[in-house]
């Protein structure tokens, strides 16, 4: 059995150009020789990785199946298509893109329904008029059913979309849908609305462990190396690093903790010289603020990498790989 450890990323479209940037800032270089029609490449900078190139669904399979370690993919796809996946996923990170909504949409003239609540009332007028339950035409499967069940609708039934889920309603093959949405603007194209709470799943692309692989300790070290560079930047991303010299530096750091949360990254200073690690946001105020307090020149410049013993990242897996 190999020890290469198997990362899925998505294999075309706007997807695939975020995920490969989203390598990138970690200084990890995704290569697909050969171009779009090879569906194996390898993750330049840690020996021993290789990327599998699939759709979006075909990901959230693969990580259910243990045929690949990690995967971008939706958090929606993984709830989804993966039977008990608190058990057989583990979410390291969201990545900060593809954003979306698993939603509820009505049709806009449904004035009587302002809320998800007033769809059980609903639901049942349906059937009692027509005799048959109210139909739900979507993709989301499990998701509706579980929301939907939780939430104490039981008059429906539902209609798979195989196709455009929106025109659903228009075409007369289903009352309501449950869909993804990104800006909403197909479903008002569509005289559709979202009701209030009818939002069911707030969705992102996510890099998700699969708990079913193989972990050996060849691929677990090649996983801490990958998930090492990913959270270096991702702290370094988040903060700046702010240098000056000022009296009193010991206490003035003990300060600036505590107003604007900064960090020692070498340690208490020693004599005049302080180097703090600060967040962006509080830059400004935190190099007001020293000034005010004895400093005369300080220095504010970009990190890009803040590598610690411990890794935010990869320490949590560990642990559930471990049990």
């Amino acid at each position: 059995m190999s020890d290469n450890l198997i990362v899925a990323v998505p294999s075309k479209g706007r997807l695939q150009e975020l995920t490969h940037a989203f390598f990138a800032k970690a200084g990890l270089k995704v290569s697909r020789p050969g171009g779009e029609r090879n569906y194996q490449g390898t993750l330049k900078g840690i020996e021993g990785v290789e990327i599998a190139f699939l759709s979006a669904s075909e990901i959230a399979r693969e990580i259910a199946a243990g045929s690949v370690h990690f995967g971008v993919t939706g958090t929606d796809l993984v709830f989804e298509n993966i039977d008990r996946p608190e058990e057989k996923t583990h979410i390291v990170t969201a990545l900060g893109f593809g954003h979306a909504d698993v939603v509820i949409a009505v049709p806009s003239a449904w004035i009587d329904v302002t809320s998800f609540e007033d769809l059980a009332d609903v639901a049942s007028d349906f059937r009692a008029r027509h005799g048959s339950r109210m139909r739900v035409a979507t993709k989301y499967v499990n998701t509706t059913r579980k929301f939907f069940a939780q939430n104490g609708v039981t008059d429906y039934r539902i209609v798979e979309s195989a196709g455009a889920t929106e025109g659903a309603p228009a075409a007369g093959s289903a009352e309501l849908i449950v869909d993804i949405t990104s800006t909403g603007s197909t479903l008002k194209a569509n005289d559709l609305k979202i009701p209030e709470g009818g939002v069911m799943h707030r969705s992102q692309a996510h890099l998700v462990a699969s708990m079913q692989a193989n972990w050996s300790p060849q691929v677990l070290e090649r996983a801490r190396l990958m998930l090492d560079r990913i959270a270096s930047q991702e702290a370094a991303h988040n903060q700046q690093e702010v240098r000056t010299r000022v009296p009193q530096a010991a206490a003035i750091a003990a300060q600036t903790e505590t107003l604007f949360s900064t960090a020692l990254p070498f340690g208490e200073p020693e004599g005049e010289m302080l180097t703090l690690h600060c967040p962006r946001g509080n830059v400004p105020a935190c190099a007001d603020w020293l000034r005010s307090n004895g400093a005369k020149v300080i220095s504010v410049s970009p990190l890009d990498y803040v590598f610690q013993t411990s890794n935010v990242l990869f320490d949590p897996l560990k642990k559930r790989i471990k049990q």
